[in-house]
Parts: structure tokens; C-alpha cells; sequence
């Protein structure tokens, strides 16, 4: 099993219209083959430290590595993708093994 934490971050006030693409997206990542587990979350209101109101983080699990490159390959995340790119300021993604 891999670990993916993606890091992403909207553009000024656009954190809410992303997450909405990203929750529409969820139910075809979660029928992909390999796919354990894939949701985004935020800060805890009032954490210090915290990412900021425009950043959520993607925790993902994955079956295998080759599993996670079907996913990021598949029609249904090309076309999130293409849904946010003007909505995105930056991104961070790091693939992981369990300690």
C-alpha cells in the first residue's frame, strides 16, 4: 500500500468552488481499481500551525504505485483537472510508504 498526501492550493477565495469539482469527482476515484482511500480535508478552525484558508490536502491510499498512476492517468481526473486549472495556485503531491 502507498500513501499519497497532495497538497493543493486555490487561488485567493476559491478554496470552496475547487473542493465542490473535487467532491463531484469523488465517487469515480473511489470506484477505481486500487483505490483504498481518497478524501480532502482541512484545517481544524483555530490550528496553529494551519495551511490557510485557500489549501486543503488530498489523503490518499493506494493499493500499489501502479494503481495510483491509473488514477492519475483516467479520463474522470483529466477532466477535473481541466475543471480547476484556472481555479489552482499551486500544488504539492508526495508519495509515500508506511514507516
Amino acid at each position: 500500500m502507498i500513501h499519497v498526501l497532495a497538497i493543493l492550493i486555490a487561488h485567493p477565495g476559491k478554496r470552496a468552488e475547487v473542493l465542490e469539482a473535487f467532491q463531484a469527482n469523488v465517487p469515480a476515484v473511489h470506484a477505481e481499481d486500487g483505490c483504498i482511500e481518497y478524501t480532502a480535508v482541512v484545517d481544524v478552525e483555530g490550528a496553529d500551525p494551519a495551511f490557510g484558508p485557500d489549501t486543503f490536502v488530498v489523503v490518499e491510499k493506494w493499493e500499489s504505485l501502479a494503481a495510483l498512476k491509473a488514477h492519475a492517468a483516467s479520463a474522470h481526473m483529466a477532466a477535473y483537472g481541466e475543471k480547476v486549472k484556472d481555479l489552482m495556485a499551486g500544488r504539492a503531491v508526495h508519495v509515500l510508504n508506511p514507516a
